[in-house]
């Protein structure tokens, strides 16, 4: 993949972040009471912009660059691919350093006496939190999504070197295209199906979060993302969009994202099958951004890769660890206005106060955490730092040049 398009997806990231950031203070400046429920602003329209949840655009760029080294081994047999205990050292390296300490650094202020909630502490550290209806969005909400990505991290690791092994028996590079995308169609349908089942058939309500945040419903977001890279690989430099068609790709998908936020009401249609579809249009976005034609990029490429977007996607998963303990925190204190009407500004206060702690964040534990990963050589073997001087070559002493030939 170019540095360029790497630029694009980090701006996709610093966008995704920043939408949550705002997402979340929306919720916070919500107001219940006998009548219902009261947005900041009350705008439909306004409404659908921030509650378009982005969770599915990050799952899908996860799965997409992860599945990358498994697809091009199983399509065109590159033997990059790094072993599966590899693959999950490093993992381990990206996300578990920054997460552990915010947990233990959140749980321990929110829970100054011990025990405390010990069992939230052990879910948390264990990534089962996503399975407890009550805990779910403890300590640190926004990270029952990193449960998910944890599972997907075994997915890949589980089904991507047996598909490997299948397709090396193939003898047709169509066959082996055939076999990816069925298993990636299966991973997509199978949580589509839980969900039908749980709804339609169990009526249970949307707010059993287990059984609609759990990765047995949430798993097709990360099915889409490596549908994404089998169908690069597969296309190589066939089907590549024109700026114009990019253009209108990422437009469609944008509008239709819109609208999906726009006419989902809990237990509608929209609102059920919301997550399988929004990844099925993050993919098409994704798409019109990676695989375009010619050198000259579409407009919207270059908002992408601005400098300001890409600066907070480089820290965009530190910014998703701190910002909402960061936001309870000014507001518990007054440091955030409680009324209503001063959500702009709550909103812009929490995403400077944010990109700076998630600015330290990252250079003092997110970056120095990734290094760990240089711990092991590609093999996945432990790196020799000080290997044993070789023995000394026979022939001519050290530092005297050999003779001239003739």
């Amino acid at each position: 993949m170019s540095s360029t398009r790497r630029l694009e997806l980090q701006g996709f990231r610093g966008v995704a972040a920043l939408s949550t950031v705002v997402f979340h203070v929306w919720q916070q400046y919500y107001v219940y009471d006998a009548q219902g429920a009261h947005p900041p602003v009350d705008n439909p329209y306004l409404g659908a912009l921030v509650s378009l949840e982005v969770i599915d655009l990050f799952f899908v760029m996860s799965a997409y660059l992860l599945t990358l080294s498994y697809a091009r081994a199983a399509i065109d047999g590159d033997d990059r691919t790094r072993p599966a205990s590899d693959f999950l050292f490093r993992r381990a390296t990206r996300i578990l350093p920054l997460y552990f300490l915010a947990v233990l650094l959140v749980w321990s202020l929110r829970n100054p006496s011990l025990p405390g909630d010990w069992r939230d502490l052990l879910e948390h550290l264990t990534f089962t939190h996503v399975l407890d209806r009550e805990r779910i969005f403890y300590t640190l909400g926004p990270t029952w999504s990193l449960s998910l990505e944890i599972a997907f991290y075994f997915t890949l690791v589980t089904v991507g070197p047996p598909t490997i092994r299948a397709c090396r028996r193939l003898r047709t590079r169509r066959a082996r295209v055939a076999l990816c995308t069925a298993g990636c169609a299966a991973l997509y349908l199978a949580p589509l199906a839980w969900i039908a089942v749980a709804h339609h058939a169990l009526g249970i309500p949307h707010t059993d979060w287990p059984v609609y945040f759990g990765p047995q419903a949430r798993l097709g977001g990360f099915a889409a993302g490596m549908f994404l890279a089998v169908l690069l690989v597969a296309l190589g430099d066939r089907g590549r969009l024109g700026t114009r068609a990019a253009t209108a790709t990422a437009a469609t998908a944008t509008a239709a994202l819109y609208a999906l936020s726009y006419y989902s009401t809990p237990e509608n249609a929209w609102h059920t099958y919301y997550h399988p579809l929004a990844a099925l249009l993050w993919f098409a976005l994704l798409y019109a951004t990676l695989h375009i034609r010619g050198t000259a990029d579409p407009r919207w490429h270059g908002l992408l890769r601005t400098r300001c977007l890409t600066a907070v996607g480089l820290i965009s998963y530190s910014l998703y660890i701190w910002h909402e303990p960061l936001m309870l925190a000014l507001y518990d204190t007054g440091a955030l206005p409680h009324s209503q009407s001063a959500f702009p500004l709550a909103a812009t206060l929490v995403i400077a106060a944010g990109v700076l702690v998630a600015t330290v964040s990252y250079w003092a534990v997110e970056y120095p955490g990734g290094l760990l990963a240089g711990l092991r050589d590609r093999k996945g073997r432990p790196r020799d730092f000080y290997p044993a001087p070789g023995p000394e070559p026979m022939g001519e002493p050290r530092g005297e040049p050999e003779p001239a030939a003739r």
